[in-house]
């Protein structure tokens, strides 16, 4: 698997197993600050139905392919998505997401070197019915020296980007109360 640059045709990275999670993509060679790697493609569902896809999942399953577009709308990476599902999350990233329009593009913030795995900060968001190990479930593997631990966003206390940010379920009617957060609430904290 690789994502192509669309200039060159020539692969900008190859996706293979990750030390950090699962499977990472990695610059198959240098890839210049500012460059548009690869969108960020899926289907295209209602909140509603992204939370009906993934209300069977284990809170404990902190794995996510689905992005908030906007109040009506969540890409699904995991129904006919691209390789950018691939990118690892990482406290000091390499990558940034950048929504234009209804579209989401992940970018180079920095001079990528060939065999660099490329990552963003996942930024996601808290919910007040987080169980109180969420910090844990939503563990940071990156190993960077600045690593906060988690995945999720830091406490109010610190200063958020404007990126898009991934969708978080919410939990079924019914389900037990150790499921995470509503989506209603991952995208109000989302949007601070």
């Amino acid at each position: 698997m690789t994502g192509k640059s669309a200039a060159r045709g020539a692969p900008l990275f190859k996706v293979r197993r990750s030390r950090v999670h699962g499977r990472g993509a990695f610059a198959a060679r240098r890839i210049r600050k500012g460059t548009r790697i690869i969108e960020y493609r899926g289907e295209r569902v209602s909140h509603q139905e992204a939370d009906h896809r993934y209300q069977e999942r284990s809170a404990r399953d902190n794995h996510t392919f689905l992005f908030i577009i906007d109040a009506r709308t969540v890409i699904d990476a995991g129904a006919g998505g691209n390789d950018a599902r691939f990118i690892n999350h990482s406290c000091n990233p390499n990558c940034e997401t950048v929504m234009e329009g209804k579209r989401v593009f992940i970018e180079a913030i920095r001079t990528i070197q060939p065999g660099e795995e490329l990552n963003y900060d996942y930024q996601l968001g808290r919910a007040a019915d987080d169980p109180p190990d969420v910090d844990a479930i939503y563990a940071c593997r990156c190993g960077q020296a600045n690593c906060r631990g988690t995945m999720l966003w830091p406490p109010k206390k610190a200063p958020r980007r404007t990126a898009a940010r991934p969708h978080t379920p919410r939990r079924a009617k019914g389900a037990p109360s150790t499921k995470r957060g509503t989506a209603r609430k991952r995208k109000q904290a989302a949007r601070r």
